[in-house]
């Protein structure tokens, strides 16, 4: 006999309590890059900043206002950008993209939290948005310049808002989650090999697929831009990884979990990282960002 879904009781989801929110001195972050032992130039850029919201005063009669002063973490960014082009186009690229879309950014923080935090598509659809208007402008400008055509760059953007996140994506490079001892790759190659593996013309394992996993199929200022956008919930305990190709296409997962696993810091984390990618050959630009929280009494 069939039974109608109204009358079957569903479970209400359960979300894991979060806890406070980290600190400043609780945040262990750290980003380097490094062009590489083959390339000329380093065409790769990578930022980490805060949001805040302070209290500033101009003029007041009162003799003290340290009990006043205020300063807020409203969100965590770190992003990182994979350029590619001829000559300085590349690094161009990277650049324009990481100053556009974090200003953009920016002014959209205010738009979440004047939302209902349980509907967030508008604030997505503005993270979208704001990964397009850099598109077009990097269009326009390379349309107008001889020396910049060509230009295009990868954009991976993590956009912390404890108890969520938001992870901004647009080419191949990657954002990894160490949780519970499990390394997750939370973000997707935007490259024709991936494309082709999530229409099932090949697999992973077919030789095709290493012959177009460095062709981009999305790229900030390309041909086509696609940006992805998710939502994530943060975790106390969990380690971050964006990092451009550089690294990934010389480093195996298993390597980066053990790194993660076994790291004393952000800094020496991402310092044995990039070490290993030198040693594996360093045929590109590399660039790595790990965050992480440690709670502090």
């Amino acid at each position: 006999m069939a039974t109608s879904q109204s009358a079957v009781p569903v479970p209400a989801e359960v979300v894991p309590d979060p806890g406070r929110r980290p600190l400043e001195s609780e945040l262990d972050v750290y980003g380097l890059t490094h062009k590489g032992l083959v390339r000329l130039t380093n065409q790769d850029h990578f930022l980490i900043c805060s949001l805040q919201k302070q209290t500033k005063f101009y003029c007041t009669s009162l003799p003290d206002t340290s009990k006043l002063s205020a300063s807020q973490r409203l969100a965590f960014i770190s992003v990182v950008a994979d350029g590619v082009g001829g000559h300085a186009a590349g690094e161009e690229a990277s650049r324009l993209a990481l100053e556009g879309v974090t200003q953009y950014v920016a002014q959209a923080i205010n738009v979440y939290y004047a939302a209902d935090a349980a509907n967030d598509d508008t604030f997505k659809r503005l993270l979208e948005e704001a990964a397009l208007k850099v598109h077009n402008e990097l269009a326009t400008m390379a349309s107008k310049d001889r020396d910049l055509r060509g230009m295009a760059t990868t954009l991976t953007l993590w956009l912390g808002v404890w108890p969520r996140a938001y992870l901004l994506q647009v080419g191949d490079s990657r954002c990894y989650a160490l949780r519970d001892g499990q390394l997750h790759q939370l973000s997707r190659d935007q490259t024709m090999a991936e494309d082709f593996v999530q229409q099932g013309v090949f697999k992973r394992d077919d030789p095709a697929h290493a012959r177009l996993s460095h062709i981009l199929s999305s790229a900030i200022g390309g041909p086509e831009a696609a940006p992805v956008v998710r939502r994530l919930d943060q975790q106390w305990g969990t380690v971050g990884l964006l990092c451009s190709d550089g690294l990934t296409r010389h480093i195996s997962d298993e390597r980066i979990r053990e790194r993660l696993m076994n790291m004393t810091s952000a800094r020496q984390a991402c310092e044995s990282l990039l070490q290993d990618a030198l040693d594996a050959g360093g045929e590109d630009n590399i660039t790595i960002v790990v965050g992480r929280t440690i709670p502090r009494e």
